[in-house]
């Protein structure tokens, strides 16, 4: 297990929404860096290495996505690179844009996943998902909305509409986002679960981790895809409490 933790959240995972829970914020925020940078980048490089095909997957037609998704999060967090780039932790990480996930993948915390109009619904066509909640991203893959959600409960055909209603909407360069909140016994970011083995739900009173995704969806302007991206927090059961009850 590694255990990679930050001491702060930006946010309050324990508010109570109803799904989707969706709410508007800016470009400025669209992207995070904390105090877990170093340590979540380290394990992001290990598992491209070292689990390449449960990390990574891209059909050929949303390479032009990734791309612009790579120039769009250049701009947005590294305004001068030019070959290469030297990351908050002091690594430097060379610019390929022939491989722009995997660019990607050494440059932010966040993990992306592009999501593709085909039809009428949009279809998983691309992700770099170092740290997946209990899914695997082989199972999503080229998958529509309806089909990357069926193990959530409370994801049924009414917020399945609504979902693809939302997506449908999502403008260029007004992000939006929302937030979840997951109990884990384990402080691993790198949790694949295939959707046939379900996970034991775990509680505040029992479990020794709180895990909570900031997730954001962002319509690109040129190739019109929706990327969802994922920033992971992982905080110790009594940090949390901590949060809750201050001194």
């Amino acid at each position: 297990m590694t255990r990679i933790l930050q001491t702060t959240i930006p946010f309050n995972p324990l508010e109570q929404r109803p799904l989707p829970g969706i709410q508007p914020t800016s470009m400025d925020s669209w992207l995070h860096c904390d105090d877990a940078f170093a340590a979540q980048m380290q394990h992001r490089d290990w598992l491209l290495t070292n689990r390449r095909s449960d990390v990574l997957a891209q059909d050929p037609a949303a390479v032009p996505a990734a791309q612009e998704l790579l120039d769009l999060v250049l701009a947005q967090v590294y305004p001068d690179s030019t070959d290469h780039v030297t990351r908050p932790d002091g690594q430097s990480v060379s610019m390929d844009r022939d491989r722009p996930l995997e660019t990607l993948c050494r440059l932010v915390q966040e993990d992306f996943c592009i999501l593709q109009k085909h039809g009428d619904e949009h279809v998983l066509t691309g992700a770099i998902l170092c740290f997946p909640a209990s899914w695997t991203l082989s199972e999503k893959f080229m998958r529509p909305l309806i089909d990357i959600h069926i193990p959530v409960d409370s994801y049924d055909e009414n917020i399945a509409r609504r979902v693809q209603r939302l997506f449908d909407g999502i403008q260029p360069g007004r992000p939006l986002w929302r937030f979840n909140a997951l109990w884990y016994e384990d402080a691993e970011l790198h949790q694949p679960r295939s959707a046939n083995e379900r996970r034991d739900p775990q509680t505040a009173s029992s479990a020794k981790y709180l895990r909570s995704e900031r997730q954001t969806l962002l319509r690109l302007p040129q190739t019109q895809a929706v990327v969802f991206s994922i920033h992971t927090y992982v905080l110790s059961a009594e940090r949390v409490a901590q949060m809750e009850n201050p001194a």
